[in-house]
């Protein structure tokens, strides 16, 4: 980065650093101690929507590579679309195999990024609930990975209150979470995630 780029305010861009994603199970350590939330075993990667062959090829490989995998217990990998026109590759893993999630979720984004796609790439999420009193869910929480960034952010929608959010919790977590994940410093990338898949 020269002067004119300090003078002018840019920044070097954060290079992607899928590795982080490794740092998903001891983080869920850290989150099950300081507010209760457990994995559900669900996880998605976001990109935007691409046409044409060579993408068709990639998400076949993709789906391929994953449903083959002899350790999966849940349903097939699914491709969704959103109502926003994103695309949404969707893994489902016992609770306990949130390792084996993070697995499906690297070798998404990698070989998205192999196969000349890291740009379309936008996001990774992995899934968490907390359990109300009576036994049911009370609450839901996604720890999403910024692509562009290479860092994590909470997002926590409110059960029941329309696309409006839990602001005291997504800053309680990222407090709790500090020591575990790269936390995105900047509020205004929490993006939210209305809908995802997997949360």
């Amino acid at each position: 980065m020269g002067l004119l780029d300090i003078l002018l305010g840019r920044t070097k861009p954060v290079a992607p650093d899928l590795d982080q994603l490794f740092a998903l199970p001891s983080a869920a350590v850290t989150l099950q101690a300081a507010a209760g939330f457990t994995p559900t075993g669900q996880g998605a990667v976001c990109f935007a929507t691409v046409e044409g062959g060579a993408f068709e090829q990639t998400h076949r490989e993709v789906q391929a590579l994953l449903d083959a995998d002899s350790e999966r217990t849940g349903p097939p990998v699914r491709l969704l679309r959103d109502d926003y026109g994103y695309s949404w590759l969707l893994s489902h893993r016992t609770p306990d195999e949130l390792h084996l999630l993070v697995n499906d979720l690297h070798a998404v984004n990698s070989a998205m990024e192999v196969n000349g796609f890291g740009p379309q790439l936008l996001c990774s999420l992995a899934g968490f609930e907390k359990q109300g009193p009576g036994g049911g869910v009370s609450r839901r929480l996604a720890l999403v990975y910024l692509y562009k960034r290479g860092s994590f952010y909470p997002f926590a929608p409110l059960p029941g209150a329309g696309q409006r959010r839990d602001n005291a919790l997504e800053l309680q977590v990222k407090a709790a979470l500090a020591g575990d994940l790269r936390i995105e410093p900047d509020l205004s990338r929490w993006f939210p995630v209305w809908g995802a898949p997997g949360l």
